[in-house]
């Protein structure tokens, strides 16, 4: 009998569209002859349809298609399986059921821990980081902070609410001016590059800081790294277990590696051969595997990468940027990346494991940490409320209530 594995994608997120293609990546090499696959794809206004259309880009360009040929559903737990079951129509039809789910989500909203929690609370095993590694992964503050007290090298910043910018503007320019321009400034809790600007001066950080807000109330303001290449490494695994995969080198045509560069741009084409279009996603950026780097600095990296998988609580696949300078030959930790775009699978061909089976070592360690999650104590068989007279306390308040 053939695992169903259901691909969560889409969603209310600014990278809902990053997240089609990481999807229909995926659903194309899941082994075919070991799972049967069920798309699970969100629309901008969270309403869930499944159907084999979904498997393929062309009907995303239409969305009456979609409506047409694909069911929307909802979901929910039945005797202990997750369920689509029919939204509309009289008769409430059981579509399909899920043993185990893809988030193949990115973004504010839903690679931030809010799609495992539902998950969670549906009792169904998902593959990734659980909702404390993603909330962590999303935040670029919470990784800065914890990745300081870890010992692991970061870049000088700042971060502040957008309040209180409005309320002390001064203040915040000031702090910045002390780490020294240019600075990078981001939006905290978003991904793909987007809302991020770099500030030359004053005037373009606070035109900056205006992008970013737009998308953010959370803002982190980063130093440049002089010199700079951008390097990234994949780590698959958990915290028993881990490794690493080749580095590569980002070559990024605009000033920073933007949304331009890892979705839109006509890049690099290895590790595409089977995808066309728009669904080769990160692969279409321009990038050298493996990077030219000396070999201690590689080794180094692959350290390093480790640590920070274990201090962050992630799980299943991620990626890790980092920021080298080449004339102080130092690196710093710029992000994870919870579900990387892709998967980060092209990181992993050059150590010949193929996608497919990169999907299924993901498979497996969340089938591991949910059967480890299961023996844990979650729940007491005491109740402390069957002795509790709740109507005395009631009574007293009613009393204070009329003093009032």
């Amino acid at each position: 009998m053939k695992i169903r594995v259901g691909v969560l994608f889409g969603g209310k997120t600014t990278e809902h569209e990053v997240s089609i293609i990481t999807a229909v990546q995926a659903m194309g090499f899941l082994n075919k002859d070991k799972y049967e696959v069920i798309p699970m794809y969100l629309t901008k206004d969270n309403e869930m349809y499944t159907g084999e259309p979904l498997k393929e880009m062309d009907v995303y360009k239409e969305p009456e298609l979609l409506k047409r040929y694909c069911k929307n559903v909802v979901c929910y737990n039945k005797n202990g399986n997750l369920t689509l079951q029919n939204k509309n129509g009289l008769f409430k039809k059981t579509v399909a059921q899920v043993d185990i789910v893809i988030p193949a989500v990115h973004g504010y909203n839903m690679e931030d821990g809010n799609i495992q929690g539902m998950l969670e609370t549906y009792g169904v095993p998902y593959t990734g980081s659980d909702i404390y590694g993603c909330t962590v992964g999303q935040d670029k503050v919470f990784q800065k902070q914890i990745l300081q007290a870890e010992g692991i090298p970061v870049t000088k910043y700042i971060w502040f609410y957008d309040n209180e910018y409005y309320e002390d503007e001064e203040k915040i320019l000031s702090k910045v001016k002390k780490i020294g321009y240019p600075v990078i400034v981001k939006p905290a809790r978003q991904g793909s590059s987007i809302g991020i600007e770099i500030a030359k001066d004053e005037e373009t950080l606070k035109s900056a800081i205006e992008e970013a807000i737009k998308y953010d109330d959370k803002i982190l303001v980063e130093e440049v790294i002089n010199n700079m290449t951008e390097l990234n490494c994949s780590v698959l695994g958990s915290n028993s277990y881990m490794q690493t995969s080749s580095i590569e080198q980002v070559m990024g045509k605009d000033e920073i590696l933007s949304f331009n560069d890892k979705y839109i741009g006509n890049g690099a084409k290895k590790g595409a051969k089977k995808m066309s279009g728009a669904s080769k996603g990160m692969v279409c950026a321009d990038r050298v595997i493996p990077a030219d780097i000396p070999e201690k600095l590689a080794n180094d990296i692959a350290e390093t990468s480790k640590k920070a998988f274990r201090a962050l609580g992630a799980s299943g696949v991620v990626r890790i940027d980092y920021l080298y300078d080449k004339k102080s030959k130092k690196y710093y930790v710029n992000e994870l990346n919870t579900i990387p775009g892709s998967l980060s699978f092209y990181l992993w061909t050059p150590l010949n494991k193929e996608y497919y089976e990169l999907l299924d070592d993901m498979i497996n360690i969340a089938v591991k940490r949910y059967k480890k999650k299961l023996k844990k104590t979650t729940i007491f068989e005491s109740n402390i409320l069957s002795n509790f007279d709740g109507t005395k306390g009631t009574k007293g308040m009613k009393g204070k209530l009329r003093q009032r």
